[in-house]
């Protein structure tokens, strides 16, 4: 039994990525990006949740819709402890995709995606947004990132 916090849990999201997925707001950020206006200004706003990773994993089990999970922002690095342990305990319960949608850029986080090499069909979205840019479409997501310097890999 492994609790952590989030922001909020989207049992049906169809924006973050090419297939059907639970979306987890993840609930602290370093502003890193500077932007003066936050495009997470809301989620910033809205209470913690504390709930069971468990229950979470069951949740997204329990849904014959979703075939993928996303975990975004704020900042899923900045909750790096709580985000492994989600990503073990659905691990153990499914292979499906977990995608995250980080401001980082891959060469500021390098032993935080060392550890998630352990584990396998992880796709992480690197970069922060960039206001007044257009955005790209990324082929491995299947979805057109907020801005142009955005992209995703597959560990």
């Amino acid at each position: 039994m492994y609790k952590i916090n989030v922001k909020q849990i989207i049992d049906e999201d169809f924006a973050n990525y090419k297939k059907p997925s639970m979306f987890i707001a993840f609930p602290k950020c370093s502003f890193k990006c500077g932007a003066k206006i936050c495009q997470n200004a809301p989620l910033a706003q809205m209470p913690n949740i504390e709930i069971e990773t468990d229950e979470i994993v069951m949740r997204y089990i329990n849904n014959p819709i979703t075939e993928a999970i996303v975990l975004g922002g704020l900042e899923p690095f900045d909750s790096f402890d709580d985000m492994l342990e989600l990503i073990g305990d659905f691990r153990k319960a499914t292979t499906d995709p977990i995608i995250i949608y980080t401001g980082y850029y891959d060469s500021e986080i390098k032993e935080q995606l060392h550890q998630l090499k352990r584990f396998s069909n992880i796709i992480v979205k690197f970069g922060r947004y960039v206001e007044n840019r257009e955005g790209r479409y990324d082929p491995v997501l299947g979805v057109t990132l907020a801005s142009f310097n955005q992209y995703a890999i597959k560990l």
